[in-house]
């Protein structure tokens, strides 16, 4: 069975973090999807750097606004990420074809959003004296999990050395 997963960026700020996630996006095959508006442009030099020379691998879709984002996706099956979640990302349950969506830096995303959602909020756990993880951070923590209940699709698990066999 093929899977697909959909990372979602809503209105992201920094530049070094979209350049993180491509890259995270580029190793595991999930598709990016960057709704503006954004920050930054994505020819700037600090996203092409943090993604190294891994553009070319990517899948990634443009939106000029949340709306159309939605309206384009619509009957998706959403995970909303947010610190304001009751449910861990760990006992969420991920169907084929997830869009993980997550908001910009400074605000996460819009409380009306988690309110009609709530049944699809998750929260990473951590301490409460920390407002947040960095959102590359994040975004990995939460794709690495929805890959690891689906048996890392596609995924090469066995490294190997370059000098010596094992």
């Amino acid at each position: 069975m093929e899977h697909s997963l959909n990372i979602v960026l809503i209105e992201p700020e920094i530049p070094q973090n979209t350049g993180n996630i491509a890259r995270t996006c580029a190793a595991t095959g999930a598709r990016l999807h960057l709704v503006g508006p954004m920050k930054f442009h994505i020819t700037d030099r600090q996203v092409k750097r943090a993604g190294l020379d891994y553009w070319d691998k990517l899948d990634i879709t443009f939106y000029d606004s949340t709306e159309e984002f939605f309206e384009k996706n619509a009957g998706g099956e959403f995970y909303y990420f947010t610190t304001k979640g009751e449910i861990a990302h760990s006992d969420m349950t991920y169907e084929n074809g997830a869009y993980l969506v997550f908001g910009k830096e400074t605000k996460g995303l819009p409380e009306e959003l988690l309110k009609e959602n709530h049944d699809r909020c998750v929260r990473l756990p951590m301490r409460g004296i920390i407002r947040s993880l960095n959102l590359s951070n994040a975004v990995c923590v939460g794709t690495y999990e929805v890959l690891r209940q689906w048996g890392y699709p596609e995924l090469v698990s066995k490294g190997r050395l370059t000098k010596y066999e094992w």
